[in-house]
């Protein structure tokens, strides 16, 4: 095997996934970059740093990658490659541009569509049919460097974001597997992106996830999978409290005279009337501080008298 110092930044699913394949292969990785895993929310992903300890890989979590202390050490691992797989922060051009074979970032969209913070999910949202892993070289713009590979994966229409992730990261990995190779070599393939084409989407918030029952039903129904768990979930005014959609179905029932928003509880089927007249089942259902319902168990709690 051709040695070549690696230098790693990954966070979250696809970076773990990513790592274990090089460490499995027995790549040299110098150093690996990775953030902590904080309460402030759901970690639903396996943790990168835990992952280089079981393996003594040398592991930070340092976040300021701009000081001139921390781009010293940074260029003292004298890397050879530099992989970024999920890593949440911009890395210094100062830094990418010490890798003398190549820096690469692995996107979990196909660019250029989709550039910017959760692809994925916005891919979700946007009610796609496609969407796919992408590694591109580094530029000091995200997202916007030469396309080096892609793979595409589906997306079926109940689908949710993290049934998503969990197929863009097996693509993700036979991306690396089928180039890691050609990095170290110094032979990445380069095809400038199509800026006119090119998509950017930016940071999700859970106040994003408010549902506006004006819209279609299949607007709605994508919101929710787009968002739901592990995610924080979409929402809306309930009876007067907030309350979590964290499941729905499109369904062929229409309810006359019923304005957008309405909860029609029917054949022991919960269904909510959207914007367009058409409707969603609520299959789970879940009031702010209580515990998550199907449907019929929340019209039966609080619709039933």
């Amino acid at each position: 095997m051709i040695q070549k110092r690696l230098l790693v930044f990954a966070y979250s699913e696809l970076g773990h996934a990513c790592l274990k394949f090089l460490i499995d292969r027995g790549e040299k990785i110098v150093g690996v970059y990775t953030h902590e895993d904080t309460s402030t929310e759901t970690i639903w992903f396996p943790s990168v740093k835990r992952l280089c300890t079981e393996f003594d890989v040398p592991v930070s979590t340092a976040e300021d990658l701009k000081s001139h202390a921390a781009q010293n050490i940074l260029f003292g691992l004298k890397p050879d490659v530099i992989l970024s797989f999920y890593y949440r922060n911009m890395i210094p051009k100062a830094v990418f541009e010490k890798a003398h074979l190549g820096a690469f970032n692995m996107h979990g969209s196909l660019l250029p569509k989709y550039r910017g913070r959760a692809p994925i999910n916005w891919a979700v949202l946007k009610g796609e049919k496609e969407t796919g892993a992408t590694l591109h070289w580094m530029v000091d713009k995200a997202d916007a460097g030469d396309i080096v590979d892609q793979e595409a994966v589906p997306i079926q229409l109940d689908d949710t974001a993290a049934i998503v992730q969990a197929h863009v990261t097996e693509a993700a990995v036979k991306v690396l597997a089928r180039q890691i190779d050609n990095l170290k070599l110094g032979m990445a393939p380069r095809r400038p992106q199509d800026s006119v084409k090119a998509s950017l989407f930016g940071r999700r918030t859970p106040q994003d996830g408010q549902i506006d029952w004006s819209k279609s039903a299949q607007a709605t129904h994508n919101l929710v999978r787009a968002i739901t768990h592990p995610f924080p979930g979409a929402f809306a005014d309930v009876i007067g409290h907030k309350t979590f959609i964290w499941k729905t179905k499109p369904v062929d029932n229409v309810f006359k005279d019923t304005g957008s928003g309405s909860l029609v509880f029917q054949d022991n089927r919960l269904f909510i009337v959207c914007g367009d007249g058409r409707t969603l089942e609520a299959l789970r259902i879940q009031r702010e501080g209580e515990d998550e319902l199907d449907g019929t168990q929340f019209a039966e709690k609080y619709l039933v008298s």
